[in-house]
């Protein structure tokens, strides 16, 4: 007996049995049908399945996933076509509806991506569609959501990508866009000018100011040197008059105590009478206290011979 068709049959069963031993990833899962009916969704790890009855329907990934969809026209309230495309994330919660919920899971998003975006750029007008990426992408992910949970998906996130209006439009935008930022600019020329208007004018007004103060300060320095020199010259003045009342008085007192009779004093007086007689006055005060006109006579004759002489002596100087 030959064993080649032995060998072939325990071939078959090898292949077979191994073939019925199925390894799931993390975060993915199977579904298996058993003659043609639903039977179980088998998770990660080890899993065995009956040779010709089960059969594994669908692999599917619990990862989430990304569907960027093309750009759909769609019409807003005042009647303007504009371009709108975005991208979906989502992710399998129930891997029995994804299987048996709807025929092609990815395509039927689409069009119900497609259908919403109508729906909701069609209740606004241009410019609020232009400016409510925000509102669009939360209404678009709540519709979806709701309607995607008989299928065994739950939309995580819609965004809007790109909102293309007609080349009119932008071409109308760039030129306001344009005015705008001319605007901007002018305005914001005109308060440069004007902050450095106010900038020189305090400059100015700061300069004038210190000017007065110094000339302020000039004055009042130069007041306060008058008032000193005067105060000096006053002092001063007075040094003197005391310095030459105490030299009277020292010469006073230097006589009394020398003990100069009167003749002395006659003589002195007779001096001073000379010296003041020799000045441009016409009067001439006498000493009471003379004795005799004898004594004036002769006193008088002194002074005018004395005068004369004094007035050739300058002449012969000159």
């Amino acid at each position: 007996m030959s064993l080649l068709p032995i060998l072939v049959v325990i071939v078959i069963v090898v292949f077979v049995c191994l073939s019925c031993i199925k390894i799931v990833p993390q975060a993915e899962t199977m579904v298996v049908e058993r003659l043609g009916s639903y039977l179980t969704t088998w998770s990660n790890g080890l899993h065995v399945k009956i040779p010709f009855i089960d059969h594994i329907r669908a692999h599917i990934s619990l990862k989430e996933q990304v569907a960027d969809f093309p750009p759909q026209p769609v019409i807003t309230k005042d009647n303007v076509t504009m371009s709108i495309d975005s991208v979906i994330f989502y992710k399998v919660m129930d891997p029995r509806l994804y299987c048996y919920g709807v025929e092609n899971p990815i395509m039927a998003i689409e069009n119900l991506t497609a259908t919403t975006l109508r729906n909701i750029i069609g209740d606004m007008d241009l410019d609020t569609t232009l400016v409510s990426r925000d509102t669009i992408n939360a209404q678009m992910r709540s519709i979806l959501d709701e309607a995607t949970d008989a299928w065994g998906i739950k939309v995580n996130r819609v965004e809007v990508k790109n909102i293309t209006p007609p080349r009119q439009i932008q071409e109308a935008m760039e030129k306001q866009m344009k005015a705008e930022r001319e605007k901007r600019e002018a305005v914001l020329l005109a308060e440069g000018q004007k902050q450095s208007a106010i900038t020189i004018a305090e400059g100015n007004k700061q300069a004038q100011i210190l000017a007065a103060e110094a000339r302020k300060q000039t004055v009042i320095l130069a007041a306060e040197a008058e008032k000193e020199r005067q105060i000096l010259d006053a002092e001063g003045e007075a040094q003197a008059i005391r310095n030459v009342q105490m030299a009277n008085a020292d010469g006073i007192r230097m006589v009394r105590e020398a003990g100069a009779d009167s003749a002395v004093l006659t003589l002195k007086s007779f001096e001073a009478l000379k010296e003041v007689a020799r000045g441009q006055s016409t009067k001439l005060i006498i000493p009471s206290d003379m004795q005799g006109l004898a004594g004036v006579a002769a006193a008088l004759k002194e002074v005018v011979t004395d005068v004369p002489a004094s007035k050739e002596e300058e002449q012969g100087k000159a």
